[in-house]
């Protein structure tokens, strides 16, 4: 798996890291049982801070897509199919959340964002 970071973004790179892992787990693009680099390794070939990718690597054990066995290394824990479907759709109803949080500061109405919604979804059906 290839992590891009963008060190101009105002997302943070820890946030960044996690983020693209997290997706790796969640769609099957890093396999259950998969060794992960070390935190070291990582940490260099990333050019980040070790104590960043240990973080990164604590949050995502904590939130089940890791396991850490000491003195061994860092694997993709197995969620199993239900699991994994369960972890996807938390992670999109925690971005739907923020969107739709963002959209009452920028005070848009209910309706208003109801029919952006449903635009943007026929949209990508059209694109199928």
């Amino acid at each position: 798996m290839i992590i891009r970071i963008e060190r101009g973004s105002s997302i943070p790179i820890s946030r960044q890291i996690a983020d693209q892992v997290r997706a790796g787990c969640l769609s099957g693009a890093l396999e259950v049982g998969h060794r992960m680099p070390s935190v070291r390794e990582l940490a260099k070939e990333l050019g980040v801070n070790q104590n960043t990718v240990l973080r990164v690597y604590e949050r995502l054990t904590n939130e089940g897509l890791l396991e850490r066995i000491q003195g061994d290394g860092t694997y993709v824990r197995d969620q199993g199919t239900a699991g994994r479907r369960k972890l996807q759709q938390k992670q999109i109803a925690d971005e739907l959340t923020a969107l739709f949080r963002r959209a009452q500061m920028l005070g848009l109405s209910w309706d208003e964002v109801t029919q952006l919604v449903g635009k943007v979804i026929q949209e990508l059906s059209k694109g199928k």
